[in-house]
């Protein structure tokens, strides 16, 4: 018997492991951009206003215009690509 022989038995590794869980997450995170390509607003939350300090009179959000809607960071990258895309095959 050799002291040194190969053994062929299978290791999972934890880095398989979690590169696996990142392509799933980010799958799914780039399928959800595709599907609701808007998030709220960061700075009205989602309302399209914007409250004086005292809270009675209100304008509209600077960043949304009033819309109350922001494009995802991921949908922007989508965007991106696709013109990246369109300009290339013209």
């Amino acid at each position: 018997m050799a002291l040194y022989a190969a053994t062929a038995t299978p290791e999972t590794s934890l880095a398989g492991a979690l590169i696996a869980v990142a392509m799933i997450a980010t799958l799914c995170y780039a399928f959800g951009c595709w599907l609701w390509p808007f998030g709220a607003c960061r700075r009205c939350h989602g309302t399209g206003k914007r409250r004086s300090p005292f809270g009675r009179a209100f304008a509209l959000c600077p960043r949304c215009h009033g819309d109350g809607r922001r494009l995802r960071i991921g949908r922007r990258i989508i965007n991106s690509l696709r013109e990246i895309h369109d300009r290339g095959t013209r």
